[in-house]
C-alpha cells in the first residue's frame, strides 16, 4: 500500500483496465523503474517509506503547485464553493489568510493585491505567493479561453500523406511547392476548406532514414527534404554567382532528380526519401553559396532571433549528427549534453555547417507560409491543416536538447486490448510531467507554437496522450508497462491558448481506447475528434451502423486513415488477401473473407436504405465510394475529410500496422485502381475525383475549374 500511495502521488498508475469490470494490476517492478524515471528513489521498502514522507512534506510545505490553469470566459466545471469566483483555481481559494499575492504577466506588468482574475489578460503570467509564516511559492499562471476556435461552418477537405503526391515537378517525393499548388487547386475548383498532411517533422538521418512521419527528431522544426528546391529565391540567380563546374553540378542534381520521379511515377520504385535528401542537400548547399538580398539578410536574421536557442539546438544537432552519425551513444560523451562546454567549442568549430542547418529551417519556414498564404487566397475556411506526432525519436534533437524534460529510459506505446494483446512499445520517449510543470510547460508551449506558426489546424495524434501515456521501461515488454498522468487541465490550457492566438481549429485523433471523460472533456474544450465511419456503430445496443444524424457534430468525419484500408480495399476484399499474403491474419482465410464480406453487405444495404447508393452500385466500386461519402456529408460533422487516395481507387494502405520491412510502409506514391502512380497534374483532371467530390458540394456551388 506504501507503493501505491506513493505512485499515486505522481500520477503512476499501479493498476489499469482494459475493458469495464476488467482491472490488471501492474507489476510493482515496473512501478518502481517509472518513479526512478521521475527522480523518485523507491528501490526497496525503506526507500519507499523514506520517499513517501518526503513527498506528503513537500507538498504540505507548498502554498501552490508550480502551474495553475484559470478558464477565462466560461466557469470551471461544477459549481464552486460559495464566495469563491467561477473559474478561480481551487488552490487559490483555499491559500491560508494574509497570503500575498504578486503577478507579473507575461509582458512584464505587475499586479499586487488581491487582483480581478476575470480581467487578467491571456497568456502564461508569473505568480508569487508568500504567506504570514514565511512560507513562498512560485507558479506559472496559465490563463486561457474556454476554447479553442472553431470551423466556421461545416466544410470538406482532404486528406493526403504529403510524400505520397508527386508532380510534374517533385524531386521523387511530394514537396511544400505540391501543397502549395494542391492547396491553391482544392480550395478553388473543388471549394475545399481544408487540406490536412502527415507531420512534416524533421527526421532523424540514416541509412536507411525511418520513413515514419510519427517517429521524428524534432517536431519543432520541419524537414527541409520538403523544400521545392526551384521556389528558393536564390535559385532564379544561381547562374549569376556559381562557377561553371558548380552550375553543371546543379544541372546534374535535376537531373537525376528527373530519374527519381520517373523511377516512382513510371517504373514502380518505391519513394525513396534517403536518395530525394542526398540530391537536395547538395543542391541547398550550392544555393547557400548565392549571396541573400540584403531583406532577405535580415529575414533571415530575424528568424534565428524569434527561434532563438531551440533553432541553434537544433542546427548544432544537424551538424553534430553529420560528424558524428545519428545514433549518440556513439557520440563523445561530453557532447550528449547540449550545454556542455565541449559542445559549445564543437558548436563554433561547426559554425558553417550550424548556420546552414538554421538557413534550411528558415526556408522551410517560408514555404510553409507560402502554403498556407495559397489556402487562405483560394477561399479555404480552415486551410493547411498540420498533423502532431505523439512522440519523438529517442536519439533526434528534441530528445537530445531537451533531455531534462524527456523521462529516461521510457518508452510511450499502448497496453494490450481487444486487438493487439502484446500491447504496443512506439520506441518514443515520453515527456516528464513534474519537468513540463516546473517549467510552465514551456516545451509544449514552444512547441505548439512552432507548429500552429502556418497552421489554419492541428490535428494531434493520440490526442489522449494530453492525459496519460502508456510507459514501458526498457527491456520490457509493452505488456508490462503502466500508465502515467498528465495535469490535463494545464494541457489543454496551454493548447487553448495558443491556438486562439494562432486562430487554429483542433482536432484530436481520439481512436482506439479512450478513458471515459476524455471525450467529454476535450468537447467541452472545443477540441474536434475523429470518427471513422466503419467504427461508428451502436456498440452497447444493436451493433448496427450508427444513423448518420445521430454521428457527434465536433468531429472530423472520414472513411479512413492513414493506417487502415482504402475505401477500394474495403469493397474489394482486396485489404484482406494482402493481410493474408503477409501472415497477418489470425483466423483462416475464409473465416476473415466471410466477415469482411458480411459487414460490406451490411453497409452498402445501408446505404441503399437511406436512398445513398446510385442503382446498381452494389457492384459498382466507384458509385459505392460516393454513397459513402453521401452518407458522412449527412452527418453533422462539422469537417468531412476525403482521403485522396479514394478519389482515384487506390488499394493499398499508406501504412499496414504491425509490419516492419514486409511492406512498403510510407514509401507508396497514390495510385490509381491498378496500381499505376497518378501525379498531381492527373489528378485535378480525373473524372473519377470530380465525381467524388460533386458529392461534397453543396447544390448552390459553383462549376468549377478543372485544373491547376
Amino acid at each position: 500500500m506504501t507503493l501505491a500511495r506513493l505512485a499515486a502521488l505522481h500520477g503512476v498508475a499501479t493498476a489499469y483496465s482494459p475493458s469495464a469490470g476488467v482491472t490488471v494490476p501492474v507489476p510493482d517492478a515496473t512501478v518502481v523503474e517509472v518513479l526512478t524515471a521521475l527522480d523518485v528513489d523507491a528501490a526497496t521498502p525503506e526507500a519507499v517509506r523514506a520517499s513517501l514522507t518526503a513527498t506528503e512534506a513537500a507538498r504540505a510545505r507548498r502554498l501552490l503547485p508550480p502551474t495553475l490553469v484559470l478558464w477565462q470566459n466560461g466557469p470551471e466545471e461544477g459549481s464552486p464553493p460559495q464566495g469563491r469566483p467561477p473559474g478561480l483555481p481551487r488552490p487559490l481559494a483555499t491559500l491560508p489568510p494574509g497570503t500575498e499575492l504578486r503577478i507579473v504577466t507575461e509582458h512584464g506588468d505587475a499586479i499586487s493585491g488581491t487582483p480581478r482574475w476575470e480581467r487578467l489578460p491571456l497568456g502564461v503570467h508569473r505568480l508569487e505567493a508568500r504567506a504570514r509564516d514565511g512560507r513562498t511559492s512560485l507558479s506559472a499562471l496559465v490563463v486561457a479561453p474556454a476554447r479553442v476556435p472553431q470551423p466556421s461552418a461545416p466544410g470538406y477537405g482532404i486528406l493526403v500523406q504529403l510524400y505520397s503526391l508527386l508532380s510534374a515537378r517533385s524531386w521523387g517525393m511530394g514537396d511544400l511547392g505540391d501543397l502549395r499548388e494542391l492547396a491553391g487547386w482544392a480550395g478553388r475548383a473543388l471549394g475545399a476548406g481544408f487540406v490536412q498532411v502527415n507531420p512534416l517533422h524533421a527526421a532523424v538521418p540514416g541509412t536507411p532514414t525511418d520513413p515514419s512521419p510519427y517517429r521524428p527528431s524534432s517536431r519543432r522544426f520541419p524537414d527541409p527534404v520538403h523544400l521545392r528546391v526551384e521556389d528558393i529565391p536564390e535559385y532564379a540567380y544561381a547562374r549569376g554567382h556559381l562557377t561553371g563546374e558548380e552550375r553543371a553540378e546543379l544541372d546534374a542534381l535535376t537531373g537525376r532528380a528527373a530519374e527519381l520521379r520517373e523511377g516512382v511515377l513510371r517504373k514502380g520504385e518505391l519513394i525513396d526519401r534517403d536518395a530525394v535528401w542526398v540530391l537536395k542537400r547538395r543542391a541547398l548547399e550550392l544555393l547557400a553559396r548565392v549571396p541573400l538580398g540584403p531583406g532577405r539578410e535580415a529575414a533571415l536574421r530575424d528568424f534565428r532571433a524569434e527561434r532563438g536557442r531551440a533553432l541553434e539546438d537544433h542546427a548544432t544537432w544537424c551538424a553534430l549528427v553529420e560528424r558524428y552519425g545519428s545514433d549518440r551513444a556513439q557520440w563523445p560523451e561530453a557532447l550528449r549534453d547540449p550545454r556542455s562546454a565541449a559542445t559549445a567549442r564543437v558548436r563554433q568549430e561547426l559554425a558553417d555547417r550550424v548556420d546552414f542547418h538554421a538557413r534550411l529551417a528558415w526556408l522551410t519556414d517560408e514555404q510553409l507560409a507560402a502554403a498556407a498564404r495559397a489556402a487562405r487566397e483560394a477561399g479555404m475556411a480552415v486551410g493547411i491543416v498540420h498533423d502532431l506526432a505523439v512522440g519523438v525519436h529517442p536519439d533526434g534533437a528534441d530528445a537530445w536538447a531537451q533531455s531534462d524534460a524527456f523521462a529516461a529510459r521510457m518508452s510511450v506505446g499502448a497496453p494490450p486490448d481487444a486487438f493487439n494483446g502484446r500491447g504496443q512499445d512506439w520506441g518514443l520517449p515520453p515527456w516528464r510531467p513534474d519537468a513540463l510543470a516546473a517549467s510552465g510547460y514551456a516545451p509544449y508551449r514552444d512547441l505548439l507554437r512552432g507548429l500552429l506558426r502556418h497552421a489554419g489546424a492541428l490535428r494531434i495524434d493520440h490526442v489522449m496522450g494530453l492525459f496519460r501515456l502508456w510507459w514501458v521501461p526498457e527491456g520490457r515488454e509493452p505488456t508490462e508497462g503502466t500508465y502515467v498522468r498528465y495535469d490535463a487541465d494545464a494541457m489543454l490550457a496551454v493548447l487553448t491558448l495558443e491556438a486562439h492566438r494562432a486562430g487554429a481549429v483542433v482536432i484530436g485523433e481520439d481512436l482506439g481506447t479512450v478513458e471515459p471523460g476524455v471525450r467529454e472533456s476535450l468537447q467541452r474544450r472545443g477540441v474536434l475528434g475523429t470518427s471513422v465511419l466503419w467504427f461508428e456503430r451502436d456498440w452497447e445496443g444493436t451493433r448496427r451502423p450508427l444513423p448518420p444524424e445521430t454521428w457527434r457534430a465536433d468531429c472530423v468525419a472520414t472513411a479512413t486513415t492513414h493506417d487502415l484500408p482504402s475505401t477500394a480495399a474495403r469493397l474489394t476484399g482486396e485489404h484482406v488477401e494482402l493481410r493474408h499474403r503477409l501472415g497477418l491474419l489470425t483466423r483462416s482465410l475464409e473465416e476473415e473473407r466471410a466477415e469482411d464480406a458480411q459487414e460490406v453487405a451490411e453497409w452498402l444495404a445501408y446505404l441503399r436504405e437511406l436512398g445513398l447508393l446510385e442503382e446498381g452500385g452494389a457492384r459498382d466500386e466507384e458509385a459505392g465510394i460516393r454513397a459513402f461519402y453521401r452518407f458522412l456529408r449527412r452527418t453533422p460533422a462539422r469537417m468531412t475529410g476525403v482521403w485522396l487516395p479514394d478519389a482515384v481507387g487506390d488499394r493499398r494502405p499508406q501504412n499496414l500496422p504491425g509490419t516492419w520491412d514486409q511492406y512498403p510502409n510510407w514509401r507508396l506514391p497514390i495510385a490509381d485502381a491498378e496500381g499505376r502512380p497518378v501525379t498531381l497534374e492527373e489528378l485535378v483532371a480525373s473524372p473519377r475525383l470530380h465525381a467524388l467530390m460533386d458529392v461534397l458540394r453543396p447544390a448552390t456551388a459553383p462549376p468549377d475549374a478543372r485544373g491547376l
